[in-house]
């Protein structure tokens, strides 16, 4: 192997590394914003006026230091930045593998392709898909497919919507996949940026990334069983 070979193979190994490290830092972001997402979806339980009141106050936030709604715009925009980076890097660390996989692994394609990593994959375009939908239906459009006039109040549309079962089925399957790309996401990202290089960080790394992934989920899941089960209501 020449000596340009072996330049082109550590620059390959620096990009990788900076890509994984990418995901890692804006998957970071996606994790906090989700915890603090889920926190406030369990205002619904003190009430649509206390919810409505929250959903004011993000729009507050800083005033008047900056416009109304100016930091729910700078949160958002962080959030898209770190939506197109994340998809990036999976994107081009997909790719690779598959180049890699294509020229030296043929013979070990099956062993490699595995369940884990196809998950991630295709459940991270349906999480993708489900946040379509979810800004369309509570932010962007904030259409109402419930039978309840919700007006407008952010707490009654949320009551009206998870009222409707298919609604609710939708938003259950999107926490499970949440929860499962949350607990690889974490695990991976420990790994990635060397906080699992011992037999003890990788099993509080390990248990870290459950209890993220059941808490948030189970904080998502709640209010709109609640609110179908009639125990929430507008």
């Amino acid at each position: 192997m020449n000596t340009s070979s072996l330049t082109r193979q550590a620059r390959a190994s620096r990009t990788t590394v900076f890509m994984k490290i990418l995901m890692a830092v804006s998957g970071a972001l996606f994790v906090l914003y989700v915890l603090v997402h889920m926190y406030g979806n369990l205002k619904i339980f003190a009430g649509t006026e206390a919810f409505d009141e929250y959903a004011l106050h993000l729009r507050t936030m800083f005033t008047p230091i900056l416009p109304f709604g100016g930091m729910l715009w700078i949160i958002r925009v962080v959030l898209l930045v770190a939506v197109v980076v994340h998809i990036w890097a999976a994107f081009t660390l997909w790719a690779r593998a598959q180049g890699a996989r294509s020229t030296r692994y043929v013979a070990k394609e099956a062993a490699k392709r595995t369940l884990k990593t196809k998950w991630m994959r295709w459940g991270g375009v349906a999480l993708v898909l489900f946040i379509i939908w979810h800004l369309l239906q509570f932010t962007i459009v904030k259409f109402n497919v419930g039978s309840e006039n919700a007006g407008h109040s952010a707490g009654a549309l949320v009551v009206s919507s998870f009222q409707v079962w298919w609604v609710t089925l939708i938003y259950l399957l999107a926490m499970v996949a949440l929860a499962l790309h949350l607990y690889h996401g974490v695990w991976s990202a420990s790994q990635t940026l060397g906080w699992a290089n011992t037999a003890r960080a990788r099993r509080a790394w390990k248990a870290t990334a459950h209890v993220l992934a059941y808490v948030i989920a189970v904080g998502f899941i709640v209010p709109p069983l609640a609110i179908l089960a009639g125990i929430v209501k507008g």
